[in-house]
């Protein structure tokens, strides 16, 4: 009877809307749903055909009447429309399609986007269904999801590199003192692998399979044993199919200027640090979250740069919303 009437009134929750996934938290409940944030929709009927997990198997599958969009660019909302039936859609999900729920979110954005997108944000989210919309900045959430004393009067630094921005901030007594919000962020590996091999081998991949190669053999450090991964994709100068074997060295040379910005702009952060905090952070470290800090040797390589000790979340994919939903 309860759970029913948590239904109808809505319940609680915080959203990381990633560029790339978007994660729910419910309140008492922890993490419930986790997606990638896509929408398939067939164009002539202009009705939506699948979102998420089902909508992501469609990248670069579908005929020319179905086209499956991202409608987050770089952290913010490039499509308005898509984005809140997307919303929509997970909201009703949670409230087993109780069509007149209305809950109370917290909803997650980069620090470094302008007024007028925080604005969209917050209306969007408001005309997906939500009673009330408030917003924190990722950096704040992460570091709460991560677990650090954000409300002590001492330096915790938070690193999160998602999907479409990477977030660098220290965090002292509740606030964000120093920050570095760029635009980069996983989609940008998955374009440069692309583009790597679209040059040197002359050969055309998708998006799904950049992003597999990244996530299986991407690297930001030599690791202790090379791997190699074979790869399927269309010949640029025969327009056949080709399939070449490829060494985690390239995908790291493929790699190397997105990851060298990240780094650059950590230690532009610290650079920045009043003297106290950045004493407080050589202590207590450097932690990691979102699904970029996955990538293989990315904490030893921000550590040799930094000269600090990097540690990546418990749950790096979850924290930002397991923040909001604190």
């Amino acid at each position: 009877m309860f759970d029913f009437f948590l239904n109808v009134i809505g319940r609680d929750m915080g959203i990381d809307l990633g560029t790339a996934n978007t994660v729910v938290y419910v309140k008492s409940k922890g993490i419930i749903l986790e997606e990638p944030s896509i929408v398939a929709i067939d164009k002539e009927r202009k009705r939506i055909l699948a979102v998420g997990k089902e909508a992501k198997r469609m990248l670069g599958r579908t005929p020319g009447n179905i086209v499956a969009i991202r409608p987050l660019k770089d952290g913010v909302i490039a499509d308005f429309e898509t984005t809140e039936r997307m919303l929509k859609y997970f909201i009703q999900r949670i409230h087993k399609n109780v069509a007149f729920a209305r809950s109370r979110i917290v909803i997650c954005i980069p620090s470094g986007i302008t007024p007028v997108e925080r604005k969209a944000v917050v209306e969007t989210t408001e005309q997906a269904g939500a009673r009330a919309a408030y917003i924190i900045e990722e950096p704040l959430a992460a570091a709460i999801g991560a677990n650090l004393p954000i409300d002590e009067p001492t330096g915790s630094m938070v690193v999160d590199i998602g999907g479409g921005t990477s977030e660098v901030a220290v965090i002292s007594l509740g606030g964000i003192v120093v920050r570095k919000s760029l635009r980069i962020g996983g989609d940008e590996m998955d374009e440069a692998i692309i583009y790597y091999l679209k040059k040197g081998h002359n050969l055309l991949l998708g998006e799904r399979t950049a992003e597999k190669v990244k996530m299986e053999i991407g690297s930001t450090f030599p690791l202790e044993n090379e791997e190699k991964m074979k790869i399927n994709g269309r010949d640029l100068i025969t327009g056949l199919p080709k399939t070449i074997i490829i060494t985690s060295q390239q995908i790291r040379k493929a790699l190397e200027k997105t990851i060298n910005d990240i780094v650059n702009s950590i230690v532009e952060v610290l650079d920045g640090t009043p003297p106290e905090l950045a004493s407080d952070i050589m202590k207590r470290g450097i932690v990691l979250v979102g699904g970029g800090s996955l990538l293989k040797g990315f904490a030893e390589r921000i550590s040799r740069e930094t000269h600090c000790p990097v540690y990546l979340a418990e749950d790096p994919l979850a924290a930002v919303a397991i923040g909001a939903g604190k």
